[in-house]
C-alpha cells in the first residue's frame, strides 16, 4: 500500500461529517450512551486498506475478501 500525503480523503471525510450524511446515533443502551457512527465505506472509499494516524501511532484498517474489517498496529 502506498502512503498518500494528499488531504483529499480527509477533506472528503470532513464534508461527509459536516453534512451528517454518514453519521448516525447508535441506539442507546442501559450501560452505553449513544455514540456517533461512521460508515466504513466513507473511511475506505475505493481502497481495501488505509492507514490511520492516532497520536504517534500508525494503524492499518483492512477490508478482507469476506467483507470483514481488521485493524492492526
Amino acid at each position: 500500500m502506498q502512503t498518500s500525503t494528499s488531504t483529499e480523503p480527509v477533506a472528503a471525510l470532513s464534508s461527509h461529517l459536516e453534512d451528517g450524511a454518514h453519521l448516525q446515533d447508535s441506539p442507546p443502551e442501559a450501560d452505553n450512551p449513544a455514540r456517533k457512527r461512521i460508515s466504513s465505506a466513507v473511511l475506505l472509499g475505493s481502497e481495501r486498506e488505509i492507514e490511520i494516524q492516532h497520536g504517534a501511532q500508525l494503524y492499518r484498517l483492512r477490508l478482507t475478501a469476506l467483507g470483514k474489517l481488521i485493524l492492526t498496529k
